[in-house]
């Protein structure tokens, strides 16, 4: 048996998978992309954008809820919404439009946006724009804007119970409405009940005392709810699920109007080659749990509208770094430094502890070690581990002499972090002044051209001094 990289992880997980598998030259291929080949190119470090990978996303949920709605014969409509939050670049929202997805909402400045998308005609005034968050005048006043030029599926989720004010001021034709329920934490967290939406046990009077009997203004058409752990097979998810299905069937009964039901809180994405989820038995058993309720309660059956960003987008992303240098500091710990910082590109690791799928690009046939990878900033939080209370990653040995090549071979060891594609950016922000001053990592984008040929383009340049400076009032 050898001890090399390449046995290790086919010993542990099932290699190659769908999205990884290794070419006859030994690089490690994402998606079939020669991923060597970008480095050649473009550089460490790199931010890999792979497009293809949204529409694969949206297909498959598409598919797999019209599989479910066909096994239950069930009687509404399902709508893919992607959640703008997770990634605002115009490549990411203009590629998953071309699947003739909708949107949600979280702020005022998303809906110029909105903007933008209708005059380059990515999106009609028939797409459904689902509007969440708290929101403050200017989210409200762009909402009326959009309803009163036109736009017929723009929903404001009410947050709480003064926002229709503003909306009973500034909007001049009938409208639709959605409510938020309040969602009742997980019980790890530090508080029972989530702080956007308005209580369950309140929304039967509040609709009563403020939305019924105006339906010639505005109409309730959507229950909202959002679980921050998002949608998993255990008795806290099922318990909440249950509850807005049986909130929906209460309130149908008083308001036909009432037709839809929004399941916020996506899928997992795979963080690991072991990852298992069984996407189609948790669709069928939703599916199948809100038929059961209605047909109980002798009421018709919603459409199903679902926000999914970090499955829509986070698989198409990659981080690639360069090992650049290594450090023993004690008998138990070996460093490998990495050229560019964690906390920087991939500030889920430094915030939350999220762990992203980890892997070398080449040298599987090394033997492999323990390591601890280690970012550019003088913080000591800026390294990443593997599993919780474990500060050591499995990875290809490299010279001992203090830098990232191997004695045998000059090229240096790359990393790269995989399905990076949600929320990193929005969290570190693009551009802008970075921990250290670490600059932002070039950009590259991956997509077909017209003519079916797979093309890369550099999309933003790696972060130069003189940016930084011009942002510090130095220039």
């Amino acid at each position: 048996m050898t001890n090399s990289y390449t046995s290790l992880v086919k010993q542990t997980f099932h290699f190659p998978q769908e999205d990884f598998d290794i070419n006859d030259d030994g690089y490690l291929q994402f998606n079939g992309l020669d991923i060597k080949s970008l480095i050649d190119k473009y550089g460490t470090p790199l931010k890999l954008s792979y497009l293809p990978k949204i529409g694969m996303q949206i297909n498959k949920a598409k598919k797999m809820f019209a599989s479910a709605i066909k096994k239950h014969k069930y009687e509404g409509s399902y709508n893919y919404c992607y959640c703008t939050k997770s990634s605002h670049f115009s490549f990411i929202v203009e590629e998953a439009l071309k699947y003739n997805i909708n949107l949600e909402t979280s702020y005022a400045y998303d809906l110029e946006i909105i903007n933008q998308l209708y005059k380059r005609k990515k999106i009609s005034k028939e797409t459904f724009i689902i509007c969440n968050g708290f929101k403050q005048k200017n989210y409200t006043t762009r909402i009326a804007r959009l309803i009163n030029t036109g736009f017929n599926n723009v929903i404001p989720v009410l947050d709480n119970k003064e926002e229709l004010e503003r909306y009973r001021r500034s909007v001049k034709q009938p409208f639709k409405l959605g409510i938020r329920v309040a969602a009742e934490e997980e019980p790890t967290f530090p508080f029972y009940t989530s702080r956007l939406g308005i209580r369950a046990k309140d929304i039967l009077e509040f609709y009563v005392d403020e939305i019924e009997g105006y339906e010639d203004k505005f109409q309730l058409k959507m229950l909202h709810i959002f679980l921050n752990k998002g949608i998993k097979d255990d008795i806290y998810y099922w318990s909440e699920l249950n509850k807005i299905i049986n909130l929906y069937c209460q309130l149908k009964k008083i308001c036909p109007e009432l037709d839809s039901i929004n399941i916020g809180g996506g899928f997992p994405i795979k963080h690991s080659l072991g990852f298992e989820y069984d996407y189609q038995f948790m669709i069928n058993e939703i599916v199948g749990n809100i038929k059961k309720a209605c047909k109980k309660a002798k009421v018709p059956m919603p459409h199903i509208f679902t926000e999914f960003g970090s499955y829509t987008v986070g698989e198409s992303m990659a981080h690639i770094y360069s090992v650049i240098g290594q450090k023993v500091q004690n008998d138990r710990e070996r460093w490998y430094m990495i050229d560019s910082s964690f906390i920087t590109t991939l500030p889920d690791t430094w915030g939350i502890g999220e762990k992203f799928l980890m892997l070398p690009i080449n040298k599987w046939e090394n033997e492999y070690q323990r390591v601890v990878l280690g970012g550019l900033t003088c913080d000591s939080h800026d390294y990443y581990d593997s599993e919780e209370h474990i500060n050591e990653v499995f990875l290809p040995k490299i010279s001992n002499d203090n830098n990232g090549s191997d004695k045998t071979n000059d090229e240096p060891l790359y990393v790269g972090f995989f399905h990076t594609g949600a929320y990193q950016d929005q969290i570190s922000g693009y551009g802008g002044i970075k921990h250290c001053l670490i600059p932002s990592p070039k950009h590259v984008i991956v997509n077909y051209d017209k003519n079916g040929k797979l093309t890369d383009w550099l999309y933003a340049k790696q972060q130069s001094a003189q940016s930084m400076l011009k942002i510090l009032g130095y220039l």
